[in-house]
């Protein structure tokens, strides 16, 4: 046992934690859930991330470290027109779809299917939005919102993975020094709240599906090439079906979905934690231990983010997602010959289009399977008789 290893765990949970909180509040506040309610889903989903890491982590030997999936609370605060219960609901069946993920090796493969071009044009599409709202909170409050902007790209030049927390700890201390905050809560213990899901075909196809999606191309296979760059050889069924049972057990108390993580693994994977690879897995139980305390306060955390500014939440937020949308654009754009579907995947989703009860993302999605279609056609010879036609017609 060294003391990197206790280090690397803690601080891989206080990022993940503290670095995407504000979002989870935001995803929270677009589906109408109460303060206990979201008190209710924060401490649920650090139930379940606490009771499957350390699980995984011990039965593999590996050092398996999960998170909620940020870019699908992304979606979800992105959404409109969704209650809380629809939202849980859309929570069991996304559940479910991992479940069956982890059981049935195919899906996996369709998932792996999916052009990175286009599943990241729709990822694109959900967070553009969180870093325009970002910047866009300037003139409601400039003293104490350039600063942060100032000290978060001063600090990512030193240490990326601390500079959002940074941010959100300087600006809530800047805050309630500087009379912004009236008082801050007392603390109490959290609690767990049913709240009865809602199913709904607009909930199914507009939340359900997408978050589905997002959380498999942008989380499970990102966290699976984690593990795999640091030298191990996971098994991607169980792990994903291990998520996805416990997102189901999580779901009816609020907790969005789980999945495995990609960011804070890399903090307890590499060689700095320890030079033996089959040591790292001892991080796990630390990073347990880390979640079980935030899902015992979490109620006092959320009430925390109740009272500081508006402004200071939507900045945090927005810079936490800073970095998945630089990657998911760079992905995007890689592949000249998927550039348009992709942009047009980005297009649709960001637009924040509604149709027929279904939001943007899904129909961002089918936008450009079809243009990707379309283009991949052109390109075979039986098509091209049907082009010539077309463009002599016109």
């Amino acid at each position: 046992m060294r003391i990197s290893i206790p280090i690397s765990a803690f601080v891989a949970a206080i990022v993940g934690f503290g670095g995407t909180l504000a979002v989870v509040i935001a995803a929270a506040k677009a589906v109408g859930a109460t303060q206990v309610e979201t008190a209710s889903g924060v401490t649920a989903i650090c139930l379940a991330m606490a009771v499957e890491c350390l699980w995984l982590s011990w039965r593999t030997k590996m050092p398996v470290i999960t998170a909620w999936s940020t870019p699908g609370l992304a979606l979800l605060a992105a959404s409109s027109g969704f209650s809380v219960n629809e939202a849980v609901g859309a929570f069991i069946v996304t559940a479910m779809l991992l479940i069956a993920t982890g059981l049935f090796k195919p899906l996996t493969q369709f998932i792996a299917r999916i052009p990175p071009s286009v599943a990241s044009g729709m990822l694109a599409g959900i967070l553009v939005g969180f870093a325009t709202n970002a910047f866009k909170t300037i003139p409601s409050d400039p003293w104490l919102i350039l600063p942060l902007i100032v000290a978060f790209f001063v600090i990512r030049l030193f240490n990326p993975a601390l500079s959002v927390l940074a941010v959100l700890i300087g600006g809530g201390l800047a805050a309630f020094l500087t009379g912004r905050v009236g008082g801050l809560p007392a603390p109490e213990l959290s609690t767990l709240t049913l709240i009865a899901p809602q199913f709904t075909a607009g909930a199914v196809i507009g939340l359900a599906l997408p978050l589905y999606l997002v959380t498999m191309a942008s989380q499970n296979l990102s966290g699976l090439a984690v593990l795999k760059a640091a030298g191990h050889h996971p098994e991607p069924g169980p792990l994903i079906g291990v998520t996805g049972f416990f997102s189901l057990l999580s779901a009816p108390f609020g907790g969005p979905t789980t999945n495995l993580a990609a960011i804070s693994a890399a903090i307890c994977t590499g060689p700095d934690v320890h030079p033996d690879p089959a040591e790292r897995w001892k991080t796990g139980p630390f990073y347990t231990l880390a979640y079980l305390v935030f899902a015992m306060f979490g109620a006092s955390l959320v009430a925390i983010f109740a009272v500081l500014p508006q402004a200071l939440i939507v900045l945090v937020a927005g810079l936490a997602l800073m970095a998945p949308l630089t990657n998911a654009l760079s992905i995007a754009l890689k592949d000249e010959g998927h550039r348009m579907a992709a942009i047009v995947t980005f297009a649709v989703t960001a637009s924040g289009l509604t149709l027929f009860g279904v939001g943007a993302a899904f129909w961002g999605l089918v936008a450009g399977m079809v243009v990707l279609f379309l283009e991949e056609l052109k390109m075979r010879q039986s098509f091209q008789p049907f082009v010539r036609f077309w463009m002599r017609s016109s």
